[in-house]
């Protein structure tokens, strides 16, 4: 059965469970795309933390796309699945070339999403990585890796549902995982929602640019 209405009221009842976080100015809350930003602006706005998006895009192995040689992330990150890179003794020059044209694209969305604003600061800083859900977790995987990377002082992964062996990975990985629901069997992420339609870029766009304007309210009142 269905657990949540749609994102938006998972993000609010995820943000019950993150309110130690609340009003404290080392918080930053980044959301993976494009269904990780519902959910994120509700904590985002109950926390009163700054929103960011953390685009992540998987360098998939050539021949075999599916297969994870790495990733790349906001920032410029790059992180190498080092096992898969000495296996199938895949070249620098290769790697080179895969995320060449997967930054092309990582560019183009962080463009789309976040316009000409430079990305929010991570170091020093309390990261929450927020997903509408984790199924397999790998796109959260390698974003906690590349949000690493950056030296945050704490790496807090809040989902609203995900599988108990997903969570139980993540909490040797991260800092701290935060998930609302661990339904049993867990059958796919869109079985906890009773809408889970795709976010589109609009709708990405429509919710940074309230954030912004939340955060801009908010750094108004702190001045009066």
């Amino acid at each position: 059965m269905a657990i949540y209405r749609d994102r938006a009221d998972a993000g609010r009842r995820l943000a019950e469970l993150l309110i130690e976080y609340a009003d404290r100015q080392d918080v930053l809350v980044l959301a993976l795309p494009r269904g990780g930003v519902p959910v994120a602006f509700e904590i985002a706005k109950a926390l009163s933390a700054p929103l960011d998006v953390f685009v992540v895009r998987k360098l998939g192995v050539p021949g075999q796309p599916e297969l994870a040689m790495g990733a790349i992330a906001s920032g410029g990150v790059r992180v190498l699945n080092r096992d898969v890179v000495h296996a199938l003794r895949i070249s620098e020059d290769t790697i080179e070339s895969v995320a060449e044209s997967e930054r092309e694209e990582l560019a183009r969305r962080e463009t789309v999403y976040r316009g000409e604003r430079a990305p929010l600061e991570i170091e020093g800083r309390t990261i929450i990585l927020v997903d509408d859900g984790l199924a397999t977790g790998a796109t959260m995987k390698a974003a906690v890796e590349a949000v690493r990377e950056q030296h945050p002082k704490e790496v807090i992964v809040a989902v609203p549902t995900a599988s108990p062996d997903v969570v139980a990975v993540f909490r040797r990985i991260a800092d701290k995982v935060v998930c609302a629901a661990t339904p049993t069997p867990f059958h796919a992420v869109g079985a906890s929602y009773e809408r889970f339609d795709q976010t589109t870029d609009k709708e990405v766009q429509d919710y940074m640019a309230r954030a912004r304007h939340i955060e801009g309210m908010e750094d108004t009142h702190d001045r009066q």
